[in-house]
């Protein structure tokens, strides 16, 4: 049902390109057709008045040498009419002369002359006696038509209006013009626009083409379908939107893996110790476990209570420090305080395995986070190095500094991990072949909780491994600025702090320090 609504979709998304489109270029091509008409009416009209006024000139020429001839008394009408009768078939236009009553005293189109019996107004003559004149009409109703007409002064020697000659030829010249020009324009803009046409439909459908891939495959996500990919073939926005989806669709694609690998492993956990539990007490109940096995059998059922407590725990706080939802204070925290009393806190164990502990005759090293956040960090990677370090091998804490981050490194010595499953130990519930063996109680949280931690202290961690030989983590934090020293204790705790750090340092001390020391005593 989903493909038909993309398809109508992307068809609604093809018209509104195209009609915008459209629109936008038939209102360009009328802007451009009105700007056209306006453009060459006024150079026709610029055009048509500077041939009038050469007409004029040689017209007006001609008169005054003819009247300065005749002792500016009068003109010659036959040699003049002759004259304007060659100038305004040059332009098919009309020349007459007036006197200064405008009266037509002569004509180039000679008895047919339409002026006569018209007067020029004496206003035009007022006008046309300041200099050249110029008008667009019928030169005060003495033509029915428009007409361009110019006008000139002829003046006595005394520069008085004695007469003026005019020159006017039909307006509808314009229109005829206008309209050819109209007519080009019209062919051209239909071939423009049978053109853009073609090429605006080439163009939407290119560009609404990703758009309709993007849709469909946004449909398959939609289904829960990570696998499908868009096609990216350029680099402009819907590029860069393809890019993006298919990144979010490889994101998602690793969330619903990681989902689903969680739900697996949660399952896989919980069922373990629920299936020992409630065999054991059913064994019990029907007898099928002698009473004198039963202690020895309750003793399982509470370890395996308690490793579901420490599974319900984990995966609490990792829901809290996920969501946000972790409150912590950075502050001053002072790192060798937190592993000697870690330590401290496995010295059964430590002695057990006859371990030997190496560094710590360092000094003191303080990072900026959250004091229980960073004893979680140290508890569980101090707990990985014990559970799995060979009996009467070593653990060694080293502290260094590096571009304003304490790195701190936990190395056992023991079986390691094997290179290929280095990548994956940070993983929700992972726990590499070797460690399900040594270790029974692990949920395979501790170090997803370390890196999810440290994430959000502003650090990170790596691991590095030679099978047979060591494991070491290294983590880093913040290094503590210069101004921030920890937060003043009284004299008791002080002294209770001194004393448990010595403890801790002649319990774990190398036995050949401890032996040089007392050899030096």
């Amino acid at each position: 049902m989903g493909e038909p609504t993309t398809q109508a979709k992307s068809q609604n998304l093809f018209s509104k390109y195209f009609r915008y489109t459209v629109l936008v270029l038939f209102i360009s091509l009328t802007f451009l057709g009105v700007a056209l008409l306006v453009f060459s009416t006024r150079y026709f009209k610029e055009d048509k008045f500077e041939l009038l006024s050469n007409n004029a000139n040689q017209a007006m020429g001609v008169t005054i040498s003819n009247y300065k001839m005749n002792n500016y008394l009068f003109v010659n009408s036959n040699t003049l009419t002759q004259v304007y009768e060659v100038l305004g078939s040059t332009l098919d236009s009309k020349i007459f002369l007036v006197n200064n009553n405008g009266e037509t005293l002569l004509c180039s189109e000679g008895t047919d002359c339409a002026h006569t019996g018209h007067s020029v107004s004496s206003s035009i003559l007022r006008k046309v006696a300041t200099g050249e004149y110029k008008e667009t009409g019928n030169l005060g109703n003495m033509y029915r038509e428009q007409y361009f007409t110019v006008g000139q002064p002829l003046l006595d020697p005394n520069n008085n209006l004695v007469g003026a000659v005019f020159v006017s030829a039909e307006a509808e010249s314009l229109n005829e013009f206008l309209l050819d020009i109209l007519k080009i324009y019209a062919v051209s803009a239909l071939l423009a626009i049978l053109a853009s046409f073609i090429l605006l439909s080439i163009t939407v459908n290119k560009m609404v083409r990703p758009l309709r891939q993007i849709a469909a495959v946004t449909d398959q996500f939609a289904h829960g379908d990570f696998t499908q990919r868009i096609p990216v073939n350029s680099e402009d926005e819907i590029g860069h939107l393809a890019n993006s989806l298919n990144s979010m669709a490889s994101y998602l694609s690793a969330s619903e893996s990681s989902r689903r690998s969680f739900v697996s492993n949660v399952s896989h956990e919980l069922k373990t110790p629920m299936t020992s539990i409630s065999g054991f007490v059913d064994g019990i109940l029907d007898g099928t476990i002698p009473e004198e096995k039963h202690n020895y059998y309750l003793q399982i059922v509470s370890d395996e209570t308690k490793r579901l407590s420490r599974l319900v725990r984990s995966m609490l706080s990792l829901s809290r420090i996920e969501a946000g939802e972790m409150k912590y204070t950075p502050q001053a925290v002072d790192l060798t305080d937190i592993v000697f009393r870690t330590l401290f806190t496995f010295e059964p164990r430590i002695e057990e395995k006859n371990l030997e502990i190496l560094g710590l005759d360092a000094e003191r090293t303080m990072v900026w986070g959250d004091s229980d956040l960073v004893h979680q960090v140290v508890y569980n990677l101090v707990e990985n190095a014990v559970k799995f370090v060979n009996d009467g091998g070593s653990i060694q804490f080293s502290f260094r500094r590096e571009n304003g981050m304490v790195v701190t490194t936990v190395k056992n010595t023991g079986e390691g991990i094997p290179q290929d499953e280095l990548p994956r130990l940070f993983e929700r519930f992972y726990k590499s072949d070797k460690s399900r063996g040594l270790d029974k109680t692990g949920v395979g949280l501790g170090l997803y909780i370390v890196r999810t931690i440290l994430g959000a202290l502003g650090g990170e961690i790596l691991v590095s491994s030679v099978v047979g030989e060591y494991c070491a983590f290294s983590f880093s934090l913040p290094a503590a600025p210069a101004e921030q020293p920890p937060k003043a204790e009284s004299s008791s705790i002080k002294e209770t702090g001194t004393k448990l750090l010595n403890s801790v340092k002649r319990s774990f001390l190398p036995k050949k320090q401890s032996s040089s020391k007392k050899n030096s005593e």
